[in-house]
Parts: C-alpha cells; structure tokens; sequence
C-alpha cells in the first residue's frame, strides 16, 4: 500500500482527549465494534478532539482555526465522516450545570483589561454570557484565549458559534454520533472524594436523562475523578487519562503508562487514554493489553497518517485525532486496499483480519518514521 507523506509542521499537539474500546459493563452504549468486558474491541476507532479540531490560534494551518472547537457545530462537521465519537470537555459551574469548555479560566476584555474568571466560579448565565449568542440580537462578551507562553489573543475563527451545555449537546448533535466526555479539573487543585462526587452526580444527571442509546465513554486526567465515576455507574466505561511521562506530576498516578495500567486495574476501569509519544517511547502496550484494558492515544503525532497506520499494526484500539477529514480519508484508502488484499486471500481462509497489512519495506519505513517524528 502507498503511504501519505507526512506533513506534521504547523500541527499542535492535543492536549486532552480519550477514550476507546475495551471493556464495558453495557455494550449497548459503546461505538460498533467494541466489545464487552474481557473482550477486545473489534475495530479501529477515530474519535474527533473537542469536534473536528481544537483551536490552535498561533497556528500557521488555517484548518486549526476554521470551526470554534468544542461546539455544536465543531461536533455535527466531525459526524459527516465517518468517526465513531467526538471528545470534548466538560466542567460543572457554580450552579451545578456542565458545559463545554476546555480551558480552567475564561477570559474577556472589560474596561481595556483582561478580565479572568475561573470557569468554576461562574453560573450558567454569566457563563453563557461570553463568546457569539444565540439571540442575534445581542453581543457576547469578546473570548479572549491565554497561550501556554502567556500572551493574549482574540478567539477568532472562520466559524464561530455560542458556547453549549452538556444537554445541548445531546439534544443538538445527530444521535449516531458518540460522545468520548472528558471530566475536565484543574491540574493544580486537590479534590476531595465528597465534592468530586457532587459534581459527576451533576453530570451523570444530564447523561442519564438524555443519553438514550448514544454511545458515550468517560476520561479524566484526574485519577480520583475517573476512580470515582467508576464507583457512581456502571452503565458506560470510564477510562484513565495519561500524558505517560511526557509531562511529570506530583501525583505519581499521572506520570507513566506502567502506573496508569495500576491505577486502572486497582479500581475496575475500563482503559486508557495516552499521549501518543508515550506509547512509541515505551514499550507498555503488552502490559495494558495482559490486563485487558483499552487503549486510546491522542497527540500531534495522530494527524500523521503514518503514524496513524502504525498504532493500527500495534494493536491500539483508537486515535484522537484534529485533523479529521484527512485522517478518515486515509483510513478509508487504508481499508480499501485491504479489502482487496482479503479479496485475494478468500480461498485460503474464512477469517478476515482487521488489521494493515505492510509489506516488509512499509514496515522498515515507519519504524524509521517514528523515533523521528518522537524527537
């Protein structure tokens, strides 16, 4: 099969996303093709991060600033191709509602300052109140994005569209379409059992209501977080964030796959959701996979089809990708070619494997491929 070639300059990394196949209580509630506990998924799922792309507003690629990440209209462009789940954030405000917003603070200029809020700290009104509104009549408080350098920018796209609730979402979104919820906390903060369940109760109150036979799978970052979902339902599977040692925390929890693989089985989830440089660098996947967890990468390298291709061969269950169109046509390319492979191989076997088949130097290439694009 032809490979693509790579074109990773311009692309930002992902900072969140998750989610995968693996083990579910309920497979009802799981995207076709992933199986029930004990059981391993039987397809390669795409999922769309924060809708078809999160905002990269330094970016040179305009396709990083085309639609407002994490909006109904970010999440119904991802769904007309062919992806299994779109990831997004969601957080609980003051007065117990979740929305979708990434970001642990929302900023706005008022009086010629910069005005920041925890997002947190806000109602549901006075958080509606930002961004475009949904009565054109009105003008929104200007979104204002604070960069990982500190400066200042104006959340412009080519698309932009009002900030959303979880109901919205479900109400909004066209059915087919799962939803990889991400419980989003601020990295810096210690949460106690008690108020981490006052606010996943607020959340599993708008899933329970309004999910019907949508697929949905739970992340978090948060290692209590997603320990504690587990505890509260059974109904959808709850995977465990990691940046697998790319990035150190004080919570050990947080800084590799060999401890996320612990914090999983110790407390019943269902798999994984890893930086996908971690899973290049370290050769863990045979010990997620002894434990019959799933695993689910996201990450800069996920907009390379190569790479893409390669996590395929690997066995990893899923990728979180912004660059959705390019990345799903590939897969297709990818399928079809395999198709007539399988075609071919009919006579001499009844059982059709879902996986790339390489030729010897396909695979030369991407093992040279990848150490380069890890640096």
């Amino acid at each position: 099969m032809a490979l693509k070639a790579a074109h990773v300059s311009g692309v930002p990394s992902l900072d969140h996303v998750p989610e995968t196949p693996a083990l579910s209580v309920s497979s009802a509630h799981l995207p076709s093709g992933v199986g029930k506990a004990g059981q391993k998924p039987t397809k390669f799922l795409v999922v769309g991060h924060r809708g078809k792309g999160m905002n990269a507003l330094l970016s040179p690629d305009r396709r990083m600033k085309e639609l407002k990440e994490n909006s109904i209209l970010s999440f119904n462009a991802a769904g007309r191709f062919p992806i299994d789940l779109v990831e997004f954030d969601v957080q609980v405000t003051k007065d117990d509602c979740p929305v979708i917003f990434h970001d642990d603070f929302i900023y706005t200029e008022e009086d010629g300052r910069i005005s920041e809020k925890r997002m947190t700290d806000l109602t549901l009104k006075e958080f509606l109140s930002y961004g475009p509104q949904k009565d054109l009549s009105k003008a929104g408080k200007p979104l204002i994005r604070k960069t990982k350098d500190g400066r200042f920018l104006n959340w412009s796209v080519e698309s932009d569209y009002p900030l959303c609730t979880l109901q919205e979402a479900f109400e909004l979104v066209d059915s087919h379409i799962g939803f990889n919820i991400e419980l989003k906390f601020d990295d810096y903060i210690n949460y106690q059992d008690e108020e981490l369940t006052q606010i996943l109760q607020a959340v599993l109150k708008v899933v329970f209501k309004y999910a019907k036979d949508r697929p949905i799978i739970f992340s978090s970052f948060q290692p209590d977080a997603a320990r504690v979902m587990g505890k509260l339902q059974s109904s959808y599977p709850v995977y465990f964030l990691t940046n697998g040692g790319t990035e150190i925390y004080p919570d050990v929890r947080r800084n590799s796959l060999e401890e996320a693989v612990k914090h999983c089985i110790e407390n019943g989830l269902q798999g994984i959701v890893s930086e996908v440089k971690a899973v290049f660098r370290c050769p863990a996947i045979s010990k997620v996979k002894e434990a019959n967890l799933g695993l689910i990468t996201y990450g800069v390298l996920n907009n390379v089809p190569e790479a893409v291709y390669m996590q395929h061969l690997m066995g990893i269950n899923g990728v979180i990708v912004d660059l959705v169109q390019e990345i799903t046509e590939s897969l297709a390319e990818f399928n079809h070619k395999t198709e007539e492979e399988n075609g071919e191989e009919e006579g001499k076997a009844n059982e059709v494997v879902n996986r790339p088949n390489f030729s010897q130097r396909e695979i030369s290439f991407l093992l040279r491929l990848i150490p380069e694009l890890v640096q």
